[in-house]
């Protein structure tokens, strides 16, 4: 009886000493190739693109939600990684809405997307089953500003388009961040 407790505890150990480790070499090496090919796309993106924009015209129309991610640096690290989940699935949402008045190539918005969602599911591996609560509604609604605010009422033109693509770098950016700082601490 007690070798199979102690077999038991010994699984258990070894199960969650792995389950760390790929959690780990995920953020330390998936994360970061997809993090990198997500903006190298983005940098596609804006030198296929037609259109120049000011900083400053998104930033009046939605501002950029900094608060939201010095809390979420803060958190837990389960929760950090669950944010920037919902980053990125916010923004594989977002490039999904009508982009064909933008000068991109389909097949670049496509590998963009994937590439984008590929991140999301290897973060959402890492977060324990209490992880998957409800979304960060303030972050939900600064991504739906974006579409109705920018997109819809410029008519998804090629202009607001450049506009969100901006706006999206910064935002995997500061993820970028955000999960960097995990393996730092760690």
């Amino acid at each position: 009886m007690l070798n199979r407790i102690f077999f038991v505890c010994l699984s258990l150990s070894l199960y969650s000493a792995g389950s760390s480790l790929s959690c780990r070499w995920i953020m330390d090496h998936k994360f970061r190739q997809h993090s990198k090919n997500s903006l190298a796309l983005l940098d596609t993106m804006a030198n296929n693109s037609t259109n120049t924009t000011e900083d400053a015209e998104v930033e009046d129309t939605v501002a950029f939600p900094n608060l939201l991610y010095r809390q979420a640096s803060k958190a837990s690290a389960e929760d950090q990684l669950a944010f920037t989940v919902q980053i990125l699935n916010e923004t594989a949402a977002l490039f999904e809405e009508d982009h064909s008045s933008a000068s991109w190539e389909e097949n670049t918005v496509e590998d963009f997307v994937n590439v984008v969602t590929r991140q999301a599911d290897n973060l959402r591996s890492c977060i324990g089953s209490h992880g998957h609560k409800k979304k960060n509604t303030k972050l939900h609604m600064h991504f739906k500003r974006l579409s109705h605010h920018v997109l819809k009422k410029m008519g998804h033109s090629a202009e607001a388009w450049e506009l969100i693509r901006k706006e999206i770098k910064t935002h995997l950016m500061r993820a970028d961040q955000l999960v960097s700082s995990l393996l730092t601490t760690n």
